[in-house]
């Protein structure tokens, strides 16, 4: 089990690492700077760097973990990468499915590939499907999520790079919004987060603001007009 920093999860699960970059959001990748260094340190699983890889013994390990978690799938990659295997996709459901008592949370870039498998796919209540959206270019992943059946649909809008107006948050079930972190870090303005706060206030899709990101993550912090915004989907609530 590998404790996360990311605010909006706890534990992070690599069956699969790596990726290509597909977006603007994935030029100054954090994953990529993070495989390099493990490779460096000489983990095996990014033995290849952040090629795409798939790794067999990763695939129970949620079911060793007995303490119900909420599980970020592939922080260090792409589930729904062109180059990962769709009998390996089903894989890693199937361990979902079994580990119930855990709360699975799958974001992926390649919704495209997403829509077109989910239908194959167990979706039980504790999966979680959700797509980054960083610009305006992107909006149209958010169609593509919405045919997914998962119990909660989330958006992650981070790096967030520009204004997203008039988002349709139609079977929406939680928003993630964040500026971009370290070196090259490219600015988040106040407006943009504001203005898709009360998107989400009017359409009662509960909102969490990560972080201003920047050179200087710690410091920035993470208020938005004085208060914290660390609001769950309702199917987190109970856990």
């Amino acid at each position: 089990m590998s404790a996360s920093r990311i605010e909006w999860t706890e534990v992070t699960w690599n069956p699969v690492t790596g990726c290509t970059k597909i977006s603007a959001g994935c030029t100054n990748c954090y994953a990529e700077r993070m495989a390099r260094r493990l490779q460096a340190m000489g983990q095996p699983n990014y033995r290849r760097g952040f090629e795409v890889a798939t790794h067999e013994h990763m695939l129970d390990r949620p079911l060793t973990w007995s303490r119900p978690c909420t599980v970020f799938v592939n922080s260090m990659g792409d589930l729904f990468h062109e180059a990962v295997p769709r009998e390996f996709v089903e894989r890693v459901f199937e361990t979902m499915e079994m580990a119930d008592w855990h709360e699975f949370q799958v974001l992926t870039k390649r919704a495209d590939r997403l829509a077109e498998i989910a239908p194959d796919l167990p979706w039980p209540h504790n999966v979680w499907a959700g797509v980054t959206v960083e610009s305006a270019e992107v909006v149209g992943r958010i169609d593509a999520l919405r045919t997914v059946p998962a119990a909660v649909r989330f958006l992650s809008l981070e790096p967030l790079l520009g204004p997203l107006p008039a988002l349709d948050l139609t079977d929406i079930h939680w928003v993630i919004v964040g500026g971009e972190s370290g070196p090259r870090a490219r600015p988040l303005l106040a407006e943009w987060v504001r203005d898709i706060r009360d998107q989400c206030l009017q359409s009662g899709v509960p909102f969490f603001f990560k972080q201003w990101g920047g050179t200087r993550k710690k410091r920035a912090g993470r208020e938005l007009d004085r208060r914290i915004w660390g609001e769950m989907p309702l199917a987190a609530r109970g856990h």
